[in-house]
Parts: structure tokens; sequence; C-alpha cells
């Protein structure tokens, strides 16, 4: 090699060497200007201040909490089950100590668009600000409940880490605890350590908290950044199939020899309320199928217009198990179904292994009140 080509291939190495110096620090900015895992506020930091809508329809700023010595802050959703399974205690935790002055707050940080629905397999709601209104009123919240999921800006302020995630403020609004409640998820199991409840306490008697910091186990932060690929992406690529059923086939099907929660709904290309109403049926196979639960639907077309009928499932991007019924006597597939129906188009059950009948709707479901039918029966469960 010459002199002069050794000058060049040096001279090329410093070039990539700086391009690819500025592109890491270019995608290093990047990644903390869009807020993505932010650090953790750290103990002794002044409380970030807020402007923030709540469920009861007010605006809750930090001085909405001025008056109280502590401010105790959680970063909690609907969705995830462990932050589900805290519920209950933060509602006794705000009986016990909102007598004694100290204000609890919960602060939903998810972006509800990056939720996806195979996220959803304990929930029968979302992150959103009106299922967050819902979830409120449902569980009867005795604190403020607020969303941060328009902008995220509060959660990129505080950083939590998972859902729940506390964080502790004395009456300087001074960090003086961050991390869980307790140390067991499960609400029917004791606990060994309350660091949450033994933190107030501290601080109540002007003391430091026994432990300042903890790590905290749940479900990631939802941040807006993380929508990187969209879900029908995925179920575009899943198989559609449409098979033929009889009669006794449907008898059957209707006796559930299987461990599963089946939910079968009968429909019709042809039946406003049956096509309006299918994208939340999709939702539902979407968000519960990794469980024991499946969907089946039947359709009540003419068994001629199977081609009408399957084009419709696909562009439905439907991978559930899909029959037609074989013969255009919709008596038949009236009384294979369930006696009790009168004939109505849609008609939806669910169906519990052995054949036992949980729920039966002629017209358009309600998406919540199903969902919660299937959250809560008794083979699914919910998560805690």
């Amino acid at each position: 090699m010459t002199a002069v080509t050794f000058q060049k291939f040096q001279s090329m190495r410093s070039i990539r060497f700086f391009v690819i110096l500025v592109s890491v620090v270019l995608f290093s900015f990047s990644k903390s200007s869009n807020g993505i895992e932010p650090k953790t506020l750290a103990i002794g930091a002044k409380a970030p201040d807020f402007k923030l809508p709540g469920v009861d329809g007010k605006t809750y700023t930090l001085a909405s909490f001025s008056k109280s010595p502590i401010l105790v802050i959680i970063f909690t959703c609907n969705h995830c089950p462990t932050a589900q399974a805290y519920e209950d205690r933060i509602i006794q935790m705000t009986k016990d100590y909102g007598k004694k002055g100290v204000a609890i707050v919960a602060i939903s940080p998810n972006d509800p668009d990056a939720v996806r629905l195979d996220e959803l397999g304990y929930a029968d709601m979302g992150d959103s600000f009106a299922d967050m209104k819902l979830r409120s009123k449902q569980k009867k919240f005795n604190f403020p409940y607020l969303y941060d999921g328009a902008t995220q800006k509060v959660a990129n302020a505080y950083g939590p880490v998972a859902t729940p995630h506390v964080f502790i403020f004395d009456k300087e609004r001074k960090l003086r605890y961050q991390g869980r409640i307790d140390d067991v998820e499960k609400p029917t199991k004791t606990p060994n350590n309350f660091d949450t409840k033994n933190a107030i306490e501290a601080l109540l008697a002007d003391k430091e908290p026994p432990v300042t910091t903890t790590k905290v186990f749940g479900c990631s932060i939802k941040w807006a950044e993380k929508k990187e690929k969209k879900e029908e992406d995925d179920w575009a690529k899943e198989p559609v199939e449409l098979n033929m059923i009889s009669e006794a086939a449907i008898r059957d099907l209707l006796k559930n020899n299987t461990d599963k929660l089946r939910l079968i709904n009968v429909w019709a290309t042809w039946c406003g309320p049956c096509v309006s109403e299918f994208s939340d049926f999709m939702d539902m196979h979407h968000m519960y199928r990794r469980r024991d639960f499946e969907l089946i639907t039947i359709s009540a077309d003419d068994p001629a217009n199977k081609e009408k009928v399957l084009k419709f499932l696909k562009k439905n991007m439907a991978s559930t198990t899909n029959y037609l019924f074989d013969t255009d006597d919709k008596y038949k597939l009236i009384e294979a179904i369930d006696p009790k129906w009168q004939g109505a188009l849609p008609y939806t059950i669910l169906v519990e292994p052995g054949g036992k009948i949980v729920y039966g709707k002629q017209g358009r479901i309600n998406p919540a009140e199903m969902k919660k039918q299937i959250v809560e029966n008794k083979l699914i469960g919910r998560y805690y």
C-alpha cells in the first residue's frame, strides 16, 4: 500500500467513524426527547407540576393538593391485571389515610392507542379516557383518577417503570419514596412488606421512610412512540376458512366437549346489525384467544352464497372458526342452536364446557357487557 493510498484509507476510516458517532448521538437524543423509557424521578427531587383532566370532570394540578401534608401519586391503568389487583388496596388506602390529610391520586400514563388488543386478555376495557370513567364508576374509586395518555408529559417527567408505580411526596413536595405498594400482587395473599404504607406512616410521624426505593412489578408503560406496527399487519397473514356445518354438528358444537369458554355468534351478510357488530366480535377474538376461550361464527346465509360469506370473513380478517349452515331450512338452525331463540338475527350465546349456556342474546350485543361476561366467567376469571 503506498503512502498516498494509506492516507486515503485513514481518511475514509475517520469519515466513517464520524458518521457512526453522529448517528449514535442523534439516536440517543431522539430516544430521550421522544420520552421512551424516561429516567425515574430521584429521591429528594421536587414533584413536577401537571395539569390533567380527571374522570370526575375536574382539572387537577399539583396545587389542587396543596393542603395535604403528604401527596401519594400512583401511576396505574385499566387494562393491566397487576394494576387491577391493587385497585381495592388503593381504595382502602384512601379510606385509611384520607382522614389523616394524605392526598392519594391515580394517573393513567398509557397512550390507549399503544395498547394492542392481545394485551387486553385480562380486561374488559382499555385505557381510553372514556374507559377510565367507566372503570372508576364500576369500582367506585374514592380518589381522583387522571388521564395523561394524550401527551404523556407527566409520565415522562416522573418516569414510572410499570403499573402500578407509587411516588410519595412530603409537605415540601420532595420525593421521599418511590416503588411498589407491597410485595405480594395477589390480593388473597398477605404481603410481607407494606412499603407504601410504611412510608406514609413514617412521614406522618416526621420520620424517614424505612425504605425509600423498591423495584416495581407490573405492566410496562405503553408509550406512544412504541406504536411500531399495526396489529392488522399480522392478522392479515392469518388464514381465514369457512366450512359447512349440519344440524347434528351444531348440536355437538353446543355440547362444548372442550375445556374452553365458547362464544357463538349466528349472523348473516344480509343482516345489518350482524355486519355492523362483527368487528366487536373480532376484537374479543383477538383479546381473549390466548386464554381458554374461542369464538365461533355460524352464518345463516343461503349455502349457495358461500363465496360471498367467505369474502366478508376475509375482509374482516376472521381467523376464527367459521361455519355456514348447510341447508336453507332456517328453522332447523334455530332449534339446533337454542330452542329459546325466537329466530331474529343476530343471535349470540356463551357456552361453558359441558354445554351450559350462561348467556343468550337476540339482537345486537352490548360489547362492554359481553367482555365483562367473559372476563368474569369462572372458567376465564380475572388475573387476580
